[in-house]
């Protein structure tokens, strides 16, 4: 069964340095952002933690962005950090609450249940003045055997599927801004029509987010969120956005609400649009 989704920066506390834990710096930004995540996590990061390239950690032949790898690729390269089935893996951003998620969704993704987002990230444990550390750590390698979930994974035919047959709505969450959902500003990818897939309901991902601690929203706080919105945040719930990063916030909110029906669509509003046989259509955000 899952953990808590979430972990608090006063429980980590307690757990560094025990041998069962494995802390992942997750940090990615969305274009066109000049931040740099590995450099910056070599200049400081939390003690004990190995940097998570969400980039290279992805099916490098597809030519989508960061699309999942295979299940031996991501084996592998947990492996290297240390991370084998037993570990208990905590994973943060530089953001606060972002890019983390998706890496908690890859775990979950490969079999591993023993994962939990860090609320705040790292801006929430420097706020606290909590330890950090720089250099590149040398983990001990092991052994990681994935045991993949397919229902946490959501793809475009099963959504055109259900628009053509015109079945009991499946609920698509869109976590892009409502701009770029409703088609008044430009993806940040040059040359990508915006707009949404037909039938969605925009929730910003930033609107999920404490905008003074960068914390996931309180529980009651979400599920009012989610049904303000017109969605049925108990039943079965596909999250996407613009390259299956942002998605994943929505899938940790859905989660931390009890949720376990919820998948991610990985290709995202990349993938849709880049297929002339799928519709487009542009609208006022009901988020």
């Amino acid at each position: 069964m899952p953990i808590n989704p979430l972990i608090e920066t006063e429980e980590l506390a307690e757990l560094l340095g025990q041998p069962h834990v494995r802390i992942i710096d997750a940090s990615w930004y969305l274009p066109p952002t000049t931040r740099a995540a590995f450099a910056e996590f070599q200049t400081r990061h939390i003690p004990g933690a190995v940097f998570f390239d969400i980039d290279a950690i992805s099916d490098t032949r597809s030519s989508l962005p960061h699309m999942l790898p295979s299940a031996e690729f991501f084996a592998q390269k947990v492996s290297e950090m240390g991370i084998d089935n037993e570990s208990l893996v905590i994973v943060y951003d530089g953001h606060g609450v972002m890019s983390a998620p998706r890496v908690w969704w890859m775990f979950r993704f490969f079999g591993h249940e023993q994962v939990a987002v860090l609320n705040g990230g790292l801006p929430k444990w420097e706020r606290e003045d909590r330890p950090l550390e720089s250099g590149m750590p040398q983990p001990a390698s092991a052994v990681f055997t994935p045991n993949l979930n397919p229902f946490l994974l959501a793809d475009w035919q099963s959504i055109q599927k259900n628009i053509s047959q015109k079945n009991a709505p499946l609920q698509v969450m869109d976590m892009r801004s409502a701009g770029r959902f409703n088609g008044t500003e430009p993806e940040p990818r040059a040359g990508l029509r915006s707009g949404h897939i037909p039938g969605s309901i925009n929730i910003p991902w930033t609107s999920l987010i404490h905008p003074n601690d960068k914390t996931l929203l309180p529980l009651n706080t979400l599920k009012a969120r989610f049904q303000d919105c017109g969605l049925s945040p108990d039943e079965a719930i596909i999250c996407s956005c613009g390259s299956g990063i942002t998605a994943c916030v929505g899938l940790l909110a859905l989660a931390v609400a009890g949720n376990q029906k919820a998948s991610v669509y990985d290709g995202s509003w990349v993938e849709w649009v880049s297929r002339n046989d799928l519709p487009v259509e542009s609208a006022v955000s009901i988020g």
